[in-house]
């Protein structure tokens, strides 16, 4: 069960390098917190009832049901629809998506350590790579933002590599994900939306303070 869920979840990070709508992206980074609340629930279920419930309120409340909420709320108030960009940004997206899964393949297997949980490692690890190529390769701001939300799960997939082990890595894990999550999105709603109307990186290249 708990390989399915991973699995599940390269996929959404392999689908995510493809959508154009962003209303796409908030449904992919919903589902990533319901798949990631069930992976802690099978990874972390030896954990004491406190720490295990924190994890498992973080992620369902958090993750899968206020971050998306956020994102929506941001879609609707913007009126942003899509990315502006053409079929062959798309391929490139998800060739890079599909290099990215081969070189944290590859790291991986040089860096077996029998101290942390390897497919934990190299899917963490991919979540990075997926959030950057994300960054790096689309223009609007929104996407960028749901770059740096994917890497941040990343992060999180990091600390339940060893949380089992270390139950105070995974909870500072939590805290600051949640801390920059909530930074990101409110700088997004009340800095960029409402002073500079503009939802595309390149225009804020102008902006002078």
């Amino acid at each position: 069960m708990l390989l399915s869920l991973i699995i599940l979840y390269v996929i959404t990070l392999v689908y995510i390098s493809m959508v154009e709508r962003f209303r796409n992206y908030a449904s992919i980074i919903a589902m990533q917190g319901w798949l990631l609340l069930g992976i802690a629930l099978l990874r972390l279920h030896t954990l004491n009832w406190v720490e295990l419930s924190f994890i498992i309120l973080e992620t369902l409340i958090f993750k899968a049901v206020i971050v998306p909420a956020i994102l929506m709320q941001v879609i609707r108030k913007t009126k942003i629809n899509r990315i502006s960009s053409s079929g062959k940004s798309q391929f490139n997206s998800l060739m890079l998506s599909f290099i990215a899964l081969v070189v944290s393949a590859i790291t991986t297997y040089y860096v077996a350590d029998s101290s942390m949980h390897m497919i934990f490692f190299g899917v963490a690890l991919y979540a990075l790579l997926s959030g950057l190529i994300l960054i790096v390769m689309r223009s609007r701001i929104f996407t960028h933002m749901v770059g740096f939300l994917v890497i941040e799960n990343g992060v999180f997939l990091f600390s339940m590599a060893i949380g089992v082990e270390m139950p105070m890595l995974i909870n500072a894990a939590i805290m600051l994900d949640i801390l920059m999550s909530v930074l990101m999105l409110g700088m997004f709603m009340t800095k960029v939306d409402d002073q500079i109307h503009t939802d595309d990186s390149d225009s804020l290249t102008h902006v002078k303070d």
